[in-house]
């Protein structure tokens, strides 16, 4: 289940490449108007840009909003068959789109199904599609305690666990109990949350295969007690955030000491510009989206950055969101 590698076709010629994908798209459209559920969405050249909180990016050829985990898994295969690359996005936090737009298949989970949320005591089931904030709100009313940190983490559960995303001192794994994902062999598997590889901002079962939901442990609290934490927690990240449109942190820190955002704001590149991109006033790990900025103004602002701290500092910055896409001619 290889979602970017294809095998190589035998024109080496870009257009001809280009063409010959175009070809495999619609093959693919058509079939799955056939074989998918009326209930999946299905939209051609459907523009990305309003799919993230960055705000920026061109079209997919191809997106994708399946109604259940085997119409995921049947266009996933077809995505195979046909050679069509193809990608999984939550909700859009962590990326940016190239202004070019993603060529193939782009997936999101986003249909109710995916978006379920249960309780248990002591636990959270979720789908992968599912807010992070929900499931905060979910836990608080069910008096679980441990999952105060997600509340302000802009994006779904799937992404979350791909990113092992963190905040306020702790990361996604550390509540995962279970683990139910879609394998690069096209398998549904749960296997324990334990048992599976996370690092910082990094899941690498994840880069394959697919988290379709989840089990998360929390310990029994008193509700009133949860809201006071996630209270607390939001007012320290809507005084320490900007609200204008980003992409979150964009630059994994260097070190467990040494955050990115110190890092750039120490070198005074805070309010560094290209185009409508910006270096935050307020965080200097997120560029901002002044309303006019493209991918590329982003992206150009990213490579300043860098240029700025591996001159000054000798310290190479890696990025923390997914770029995806291509550029425009």
């Amino acid at each position: 289940m290889n979602r970017w590698l294809l095998t190589p076709l035998q024109s080496a010629n870009p257009i001809e490449q280009a063409a010959s994908l175009a070809i495999r798209v619609t093959d693919l459209y058509d079939t799955l108007r056939t074989v998918l559920p009326s209930g999946c969405a299905l939209h051609r050249e459907e523009p990305l840009a309003k799919r993230t909180t960055l705000r920026v990016g061109g079209p997919a050829d191809l997106l994708i909003e399946p109604d259940s985990e085997n119409s995921l898994r049947v266009a996933v295969e077809l995505c195979g068959q046909l050679e069509v690359p193809w990608c999984v996005i939550g909700r859009g936090s962590n990326l940016v789109v190239r202004d070019g737009g993603v060529r193939g298949v782009v997936f999101i989970l986003s249909h109710p199904f995916f978006c379920r949320i249960e309780s248990q005591p002591g636990r959270i089931y979720a789908g992968a599609g599912a807010r992070l904030k929900a499931i905060a709100v979910a836990a608080r009313q069910a008096g679980i305690g441990g999952m105060e940190f997600l509340e302000g983490i802009p994006g779904s559960l799937g992404g979350a666990l791909r990113m092992n995303a963190g905040a306020m001192g702790r990361w996604t794994f550390d509540a995962v109990e279970r683990l139910r994902y879609l394998s690069a062999d096209g398998e549904i598997l749960d296997v324990e949350g334990g048992s599976v590889q996370a690092d910082y901002r990094s899941c690498p079962l994840l880069r394959s295969g697919v988290a379709l939901a989840a089990i998360l442990r929390g310990e029994l609290s008193d509700p009133e007690t949860v809201r006071g934490k996630m209270d607390a927690y939001s007012k320290k990240r809507w005084a320490s955030q900007p609200s204008q449109p980003s992409a979150g942190c964009t630059f994994k820190n260097p070190t467990a000491t040494l955050p990115a955002g110190r890092l750039i704001d120490e070198l005074g590149l805070k309010s560094l510009s290209v185009g409508g991109a910006r270096v935050s006033d307020v965080h200097a790990n997120f560029l901002v989206n002044d309303g006019s900025a493209t991918a590329r103004d982003v992206l150009r602002l990213m490579e300043l950055v860098r240029d700025h701290v591996r001159e000054l500092r000798g310290i190479d910055l890696h990025p923390e969101v997914e770029i995806i896409g291509e550029d425009l001619p």
